[in-house]
């Protein structure tokens, strides 16, 4: 395989179009005040993979094969560590969302993953100190309406 075909490739669980727009006015709200960079709204199924986009779209298919349509429910908005874990929406882990990700991780060749699956919805990515983290939480927190309680599959 040619460097050029290989890629780095994730799996997602994105809402619907109509429910996407509330997630991205928080999302926009927090990156206007607190920077970072623009992204669409998701739940990570399968993080980062290296591998041909061939071989991505195959195991892609592979793993669609083995899930059953479910339903992520969001909880409450936390705090992270991570630029790509900064203010997020926790996702309910249920068995359903967790056998997700055991079935596509195992379709893309993950059978024991160091990190334990947390599933989440981000909404800033960003590298803040922790006082300004807590201000976009509680920023994230005011949009409650539009957040907790919602559900997508």
């Amino acid at each position: 395989m040619a460097a050029e075909d290989e890629g780095v490739f994730s799996v997602w669980a994105m809402p619907s179009p109509q429910d996407r727009r509330g997630f991205q006015e928080v999302m926009n709200t927090l990156k206007i005040e607190f920077g970072g960079p623009s992204f669409d709204p998701h739940v990570t199924v399968v993080g980062a993979t290296r591998m041909s986009k061939a071989e991505a779209c195959a195991r892609l298919e592979a793993a669609c094969a083995t899930i059953t349509p479910y339903t992520c429910s969001l909880t409450q908005v936390a705090c992270g560590s991570h630029f790509y874990q900064c203010v997020y929406l926790l996702v309910d882990p249920t068995p359903q969302v967790m056998q997700a990700n055991l079935k596509a991780s195992r379709c893309f060749g993950i059978i024991d993953n160091p990190t334990p699956y947390m599933p989440h919805l981000s909404l800033l990515y960003a590298d803040l100190p922790d006082q300004d983290k807590q201000r976009a939480k509680v920023m994230a927190e005011s949009f409650n309406h539009l957040l907790c309680d919602s559900k997508f599959e």
